[in-house]
């Protein structure tokens, strides 16, 4: 099947840093690659890939101090892909409702992945005027609150497994990774690493927009002894940063609509210890590869509980849901249905979360 593939400009695909939209869009174009389709990926020039890359910007935006004016890039990049819809079957788009205007008068079907929230005003409103958008999402949890769009199926996030190595021994450090913000909670984490005496790995980055969160909240408490901010890292040390912990703390107070630093820490053999807030009980097996918390107090008793889990069949349950091969599985399902091939009833077959495939092998 010849299938663009259009990722953000934002961040490099993979990103060299933070990303988890270009990682994920990285993983899937690879896979696809790998089983004989024709990729194009539309993407910035410093991606790396064995499709065939057309480059909508010299680098990452994020990276390009020069890029004032991203949205720019963004229709350009669009008007070139559904300038060439005639050369593909397919277009599966990632940068948001900005390609549905152009959607609506493809030459090739188009399928969108929805990568962020839908409980924002702004948002709702985009979605509904464009309802007639074929739509997938990353979590059940991230469609409630708008249930009633025009969803394909549900195609959880995967992660390319050879980039992580499962530690079978526990660290004895808390990590945290991602992003510092008001809704990720990295003040929890710290309050829980300085509550159960235990000391806290903060690699994350600072955005603009975040500034002031980061230089009230946070910053006077990185001077305990107990907490160590290392800064924004990537895939090259994350691997080493996320199976070298004892667990993986995930204190959000948002709709989280995936989560995909559960998925790479899960990867490693390290229990996550997560909020129970969107998407997260749909990524974490609740005794299985972590603990699911209604409250910062079960959140708390959960940590030291991560110790009893096996750190083996935490891997392989991230192995069985979320690889690159699993997604995927899932993503051609709906190619073959937009492009009128066989089609499955209901959504999309997801893998069940079977005792046998979590508990590993000792013969």
């Amino acid at each position: 099947m010849r299938i663009a593939q259009v990722a953000p400009l934002f961040e490099s695909v993979p990103p060299q840093l933070y990303g988890g939209t270009e990682r994920v869009v990285s993983a899937l174009t690879e896979e696809l690659v790998a089983r004989g389709h024709d990729v194009t990926l539309f993407a910035s020039g410093d991606s790396r890939t064995a499709a065939k890359l057309v480059p909508c910007a010299e680098r990452s935006l994020r990276l390009d101090g020069a890029a004032r004016d991203h949205l720019a890039f963004t229709t350009m990049e669009l008007a070139e892909v559904f300038d060439r819809a005639g050369e593909f079957d397919l277009i599966h788009n990632h940068a948001d409702y900005f390609a549905f205007p152009f959607a609506r008068h493809s030459e090739a079907p188009v399928v969108t992945t929805t990568h962020g929230r839908l409980d924002l005003p702004e948002t709702q409103r985009i979605y509904r005027y464009f309802r007639d958008a074929s739509l997938i999402s990353i979590s059940d949890a991230q469609r409630k609150p708008m249930p009633d769009l025009n969803w394909a199926a549900t195609v959880h996030n995967g992660v390319d497994m050879t980039r992580f190595h499962l530690r079978r021994e526990p660290g004895n450090y808390l990590a945290f990774l991602g992003r510092i913000s008001p809704e990720k909670r990295p003040d929890r984490a710290i309050d829980v690493a300085r509550a159960l005496d235990m000391p806290l790995k903060i690699a994350a980055k600072v955005d603009d927009v975040d500034r002031e969160y980061f230089e009230c909240a946070i910053k006077p408490q990185l001077a305990h002894p107990l907490i160590e901010f290392i800064g924004e890292i990537g895939d090259a040390d994350k691997d080493e940063f996320l199976g070298n912990a004892f667990a993986y703390l995930f204190p959000i107070d948002w709709p989280e609509p995936f989560g995909l630093t559960m998925v790479e820490a899960m990867a490693c053999g390290t229990p996550v210890i997560a909020m129970n807030c969107g998407s997260v009980p749909e990524v974490v097996a609740d005794g299985v590869s972590g603990f699911v918390c209604d409250s910062l107090r079960d959140f708390m008793d959960a940590v030291p509980k991560a110790a009893s889990l096996d750190r083996e069949a935490c891997r392989m349950y991230a192995e069985t849901r979320f690889s690159a091969a699993a997604m995927a599985d899932g993503y051609e399902d709906v190619y073959r249905r937009a492009t009128g091939g066989s089609r499955t009833e209901g959504p999309i077959p997801r893998h069940e979360l079977a005792r046998s495939y979590l508990v590993p092998s000792r013969s």
